[in-house]
């Protein structure tokens, strides 16, 4: 009896072992993709509603149209959730979050219940 529960005990804690060591290893090896990857803003800004943002603070430079090369990591300073549709689908994107877009193709960019004069933005990604 006591030989069975000390071998479950070990077995618990080498599979404890093993789960930790792969949740580092996947931890460590995220940010390396996302590293690659051009950052992309939308942010608020009137006339128009949502704008891609380039450029530092004193020297912003706003657009409706972008595109990049190789992965993107698009992220939402707007005022509402986006809708983007893309080569793969329509996938929404809370404020705050950050995507990550790999596929190529262009992507159209809206706001939940946006208005119909408002801005729709496309992101390209060769």
């Amino acid at each position: 009896m006591r030989k069975s529960i000390f071998t479950g005990i070990a077995a618990l804690a080498l599979l404890v072992g093993v789960a930790s060591l792969m949740f580092t290893t996947a931890a460590s090896a995220r940010p390396a993709h996302t590293a690659n990857a051009t950052k992309v803003t939308v942010a608020m800004r009137d006339p128009g509603c949502h704008w891609f943002v380039t450029g530092p603070s004193g020297n912003r430079k706003w657009s409706r149209t972008r595109v990049v090369t190789g992965p993107v990591g698009l992220r939402n300073l707007d005022e509402a959730t986006q809708i983007i549709r893309g080569p793969h689908g329509t996938v929404r994107e809370r404020v705050g979050a950050t995507m990550l877009l790999r596929a190529k193709g262009i992507y159209h960019i809206t706001m939940v219940k946006q208005a119909s004069d408002d801005n729709h933005l496309t992101l390209t990604i060769k």
